[in-house]
């Protein structure tokens, strides 16, 4: 097991605590999640990167969050255009999401599919467009809180993260349904 502890110092001591970055990564990535790409169309142009952080936030009204590294492209222009797409992946879509997350992938093909002139990835297992109603800075990432306008949702499995790995989910079948 790897445990990482922070020792506050002293009040009014002027030292930053103890705290290895890489093991806090690599404790967070414990932490299974979805992967989805976020888009937005801003001058003509469709921007996308992959984001793990996307969660629900209220069901009235319907809020959604997205946690956007400062440095990135879309916290530079999502204030401009205040509309964003979530594109849930499915399982097989790997290579979308790499490509999404700035890494190389040969041969990748992105298909783009529209709702309410909001670009949105093909193939999907959910997507929802959302208007951005708030935004929260938090360290060295902005938390954008949208209010969703448009979902939809296909029964299939979705693309996981987990450990840096992408991963599946498996489903038993035990004969019982609930």
């Amino acid at each position: 097991m790897v445990t990482s502890q922070i020792t506050m110092r002293s009040v009014g001591q002027e030292s930053s605590p103890a705290f290895n970055a890489r093991e806090f990564r690599n404790a967070m990535g414990k932490f299974a999640t979805g992967v989805s790409v976020i888009t937005t169309q801003h001058q003509d142009r469709t921007h996308g990167m992959t984001a793990n952080a996307f969660m629900s936030v209220s069901l009235e009204p319907p809020l959604v969050l997205v946690s956007l590294d400062n440095r990135s492209l879309m916290h530079q222009i999502l204030p401009a255009t205040g509309l964003f797409g979530v594109s849930v992946l499915a399982e097989g879509q790997e290579a979308i999401s790499n490509h999404f997350a700035g890494r190389t992938v040969d041969g990748v093909r992105i298909g783009f599919i529209s709702r309410r002139d909001v670009p949105l990835l093909e193939g999907a297992v959910a997507y929802f467009i959302a208007r951005v109603v708030n935004v929260h800075a938090a360290g060295d990432h902005s938390l954008y809180i949208g209010l969703v306008e448009h979902f939809e949702s296909v029964d299939a499995r979705p693309l996981l993260f987990y450990s840096g790995n992408y991963e599946r989910v498996s489903r038993k079948n035990s004969g019982a349904r609930r």
